[in-house]
């Protein structure tokens, strides 16, 4: 009878264990990487929401268990974007110049400094404002196309460098005719021969010649006027400004009033087909 009661308590002791040990195999551990993996598809799902700051949070968060890892760099990146994407230019730029140093390797860099570009243009308004934008984001679009000539980060880079200059051009006519409205006759002249000398193959060209010759003209300085009247003229006879600087010489002329006819723009092409 003791034997049997021994053989119970033994089945009961050895029945108890394995359920511990299968209690035990059934709580499970994630590993680091699943854990950093988790966090990032969270991250993404977030700037997908449009949670840029909660995502760049957690962007971080997966840099900082994983660091020096394939996840960590792209959770870097990732929370340059998320700044970028919520306006924060500042601290994306940072982010990014970050990732650039910390990440050199990195297959993406590139793109980093394209990202980089954009946040300096973006921050362009017009040209009456702050150059420091422009010139930063010419001078970073130039180092894309001569660093990654064969991308299409290169390809964007040299249309906005040719709507920067643009962009320069103008703010060199802008204070040129400020200074004229205030008749400050040399520094007007200094402006505009930074348009026709810098600035050529802009659209600005042909006011800053007319400009010029208006100047000239004003401060007595008839062959330097009538030098640049027929820069002008050779270059861009038909142009409205020739005929402007023409009249500067000959009063009685009267300019000819074409009409033209509107380009319909390519947008308004396309939607007026969906109705034929």
């Amino acid at each position: 009878m003791f034997k049997s009661f021994l053989i119970l308590l033994l089945s009961i002791f050895l029945l108890f264990a394995c359920s511990k040990k299968n209690t035990k195999e059934i709580i499970y551990q994630p590993t680091e990487e699943e854990v950093v993996v988790a966090l990032y598809a969270e991250a993404v799902t977030a700037l997908k929401r449009g949670e840029a700051y909660y995502a760049g949070k957690k962007f971080k968060e997966v840099e900082s268990l994983l660091p020096q890892s394939e996840w960590a760099a792209k959770a870097s990146l990732m929370a340059g974007y998320a700044d970028y994407s919520r306006n924060a230019y500042s601290d994306s730029i940072f982010s990014l110049e970050r990732h650039i140093n910390n990440y050199p390797a990195d297959n993406n860099i590139p793109y980093a400094h394209y990202l980089i570009a954009i946040c300096y243009y973006e921050q362009i308004l017009d040209e009456k404002k702050d150059l420091e934008p422009l010139l930063r984001a010419k001078k970073k679009f130039e180092f894309i196309i001569l660093n990654y000539s064969d991308t299409d980060y290169a390809t964007d880079a040299r249309f906005k460098i040719d709507l920067i200059i643009d962009q320069l051009a103008a703010k060199e006519m802008s204070i040129a005719r400020f200074y004229m409205k205030t008749e400050k006759w040399i520094p007007a002249l200094n402006r505009l021969k930074i348009v026709v000398e810098k600035y050529d193959r802009t659209i600005f060209v042909e006011e800053a010649l007319h400009r010029l010759v208006e100047v000239y003209y004003k401060i007595g300085l008839v062959e330097e006027a009538t030098q640049a009247a027929a820069i002008l003229g050779y270059n861009y006879q038909s142009g409205q400004w020739y005929e402007r600087s023409y009249k500067i010489f000959n009063k009685k002329y009267k300019t000819k009033k074409i009409k033209k006819k509107k380009e319909m723009g390519l947008l308004r092409k396309k939607i007026k087909s969906l109705f034929e």
